[in-house]
């Protein structure tokens, strides 16, 4: 039990924990005040309570497909949320600044809520044994330490490089994530059957099992998947591919602009 809560909780928190130290790199790269990350947190975690308290209910709508559904709007909200950063953070200017905290502050706390929804829905059903109360909690801390280190390793690194390398390498991670968001909400919406899943592709579990420990690394940072279906890879090379032509062009007249004497 304590594996596997480690592994379940550690899968959730990774995937916060990488956007959130993504978005700190753009902040400091470009002097953006640092505040809406407390912002977008506390509201994620009031978020994940209430989405957690009333999940009977919203299971209940669109005839049981209720959470599906809902998982997969704010996972499509969080995509376009990345995508007008994207083209914000690529072509910055003064009076955009706000509006750039507000949309910062709108991912994470939307992926916190998701995360954090899936995680107290997990500890919900199985705190009332009380053998178990004891390795749920170290799993639960063990987890979410694991899963913040990795975040903060990911922020001081990406800081070490140039603040256009820097700010390029983020920009490509964040596609990747974006795609990611739009792989698992076409998985939602297929499970809700409001998409074809179409055949699945390949099966690559004996080689990287999704419940490793680099299994859940990589599901976080590219949104690996052992078994994608068609539609799976569909959404995500869609999103991947957008995002990716909103920043190029952008990361084009950076280099230009680097490359211009003084």
């Amino acid at each position: 039990m304590l594996l596997s809560t480690l592994i379940i909780v550690l899968r959730e928190i990774l995937e916060a924990a990488l956007v959130i130290s993504l978005l700190l790199v753009f902040t400091r790269l470009r002097g953006i005040d640092a505040r809406w990350v407390l912002y977008g947190l506390g509201a994620g975690m009031v978020g994940a309570v209430i989405y957690a308290s009333q999940i009977a209910r919203v299971s209940e709508m669109f005839e049981y497909t209720g959470q599906e559904i809902t998982n997969a709007s704010m996972q499509v909200a969080i995509f376009i949320s990345l995508a007008i950063l994207t083209v914000l953070i690529c072509r910055p200017a003064p009076h955009r600044t706000r509006l750039v905290s507000i949309l910062m502050a709108l991912v994470v706390a939307l992926a916190v809520a998701r995360e954090g929804f899936e995680i107290l829905l997990y500890l919900s059903g199985l705190m009332t044994k009380p053998e178990l109360v004891t390795p749920l909690l170290l799993g639960t801390i063990l987890g979410t330490g694991i899963g913040c280190s990795i975040g903060a390793l990911f922020y001081y690194g990406l800081l070490n490089f140039s603040p256009r390398s820097g700010q390029t390498i983020a920009l490509l991670l964040l596609a990747l994530f974006g795609g990611n968001m739009l792989s698992q909400a076409a998985q939602m919406l297929i499970q809700a059957d409001l998409l074809p899943a179409g055949a699945t592709l390949w099966d690559s579990s004996r080689i990287l099992p999704e419940d490793s420990l680099a299994g859940q690394l990589f599901y976080a940072l590219i949104g690996y998947e052992a078994t994608p279906t068609l539609m799976q890879l569909t959404a995500y090379l869609g999103g991947l591919g957008l995002l990716l032509a909103l920043a190029l062009p952008g990361i084009a007249i950076q280099r230009r602009q680097a490359l211009q004497p003084e």
